[in-house]
């Protein structure tokens, strides 16, 4: 029989070891080199290491290094997440989510976000809140989803700082504060969050808990736009459009209405109509604004529904 010291030593360099490849997966993961933390992870993943079981999961999730199986992402985050990983339970409740590789669940969805969320993952805490904030899976309570975004926000992470920012804007949870409202949107804006950068251009620009400033609200608005936000898209060519905070630009206009109006922004579909229309910025096309407008009234919205009816009136009666 082995002295006990041997074998402590021996379990020691195996616990070692393990860490060891775990390291070597995730940074091989991270480099672009699938085929290799995959089978790092494979083996550590079949001797029951959380940490290589979600690596496993997450390699299925993006078919990366394996061809994307959802059902196995599924089953391989389980394992990891009845063995309380963190990462693996907001994982495995993100495809409850989403109904990816398993049928979806809502209820399942917010018992493992919250078994999550309470070892303090951020992204678990946010999506957690998101659910409560829309009454999926949960009564919908405005108040727990606030508390929810501000331990996540509270930890840095930025698109929680919109959503708590957003919930002091509208004074769902929290009580109405402007000021709250800007210094959360600020925080997410600083580090880039597209949906901060947005509505913090919208704050400026309507005047909410500061003084109208357009050329402060063109500037968040280009920061959003510029990672491909619709809205910001659209807002900034209403900027253009008007000349509120630019020189009155047409054409630049126009410009950015059609790059909201792919993406299916009612308001740009309806506002890129009206140019065409008048032959501002663009060739005055009428077949086409009536195209772009009916578009936007499709989709509810109530200013192009009008200006239909303005010009096709109903037909009367007989």
């Amino acid at each position: 029989m082995q002295p006990l010291s041997k074998l402590l030593c021996f379990a020691s360099g195996m616990l070692v070891a393990g860490v060891a490849h775990a390291g070597q997966a995730e940074r091989a993961y991270k480099r672009g080199d699938y085929a290799a933390a995959v089978l790092l992870w494979s083996v550590l993943a079949n001797t029951g290491d959380p940490k290589a079981e979600d690596g496993l999961g997450t390699a299925y999730f993006g078919g990366h290094g394996v061809t994307q199986d959802y059902v196995q992402a599924a089953a391989w985050y389980r394992k990891a997440a009845d063995q309380g990983d963190a990462q693996a339970e907001h994982n495995l409740a993100y495809l409850y989510d989403r109904g990816l590789g398993v049928k979806q669940d809502y209820a399942e969805a917010v018992i493992w976000y919250r078994k999550a969320a309470d070892q303090g993952l951020a992204d678990a805490q946010t999506n957690l809140g998101l659910l409560y904030r829309d009454g999926t899976g949960v009564p919908q309570d405005y108040r727990e989803a606030a508390t929810w975004f501000r331990e996540a926000a509270d930890q840095g992470t930025a698109v929680a700082q919109y959503f708590l920012g957003l919930a002091y804007l509208k004074g769902q949870g929290v009580a109405q504060d402007y000021a709250e409202a800007i210094a959360w949107y600020r925080r997410g804006a600083e580090q880039g969050n597209a949906l901060a950068e947005h509505d913090l251009g919208v704050v400026y620009a309507k005047g909410l808990g500061v003084t109208i400033d357009y050329a402060q609200a063109v500037s968040w608005f280009q920061k959003a736009a510029d990672q491909g936000n619709a809205g910001a898209e659209y807002d900034l060519g209403v900027s253009y459009y008007e000349g509120l905070g630019v020189p009155l630009d047409y054409v630049q206009a126009v410009s950015w209405f059609q790059k909201a109006a792919d993406q299916g922004n009612a308001g740009a579909e309806y506002d890129l109509g009206v140019a065409y229309f008048d032959g501002h910025g663009v060739k005055q096309d009428t077949a086409q604004a009536l195209i772009l407008i009916r578009k936007a009234a499709d989709q509810g919205d109530a200013t192009a529904k009008a200006y239909l009816i303005k010009l096709e009136p109903p037909a009367k009666k007989a």
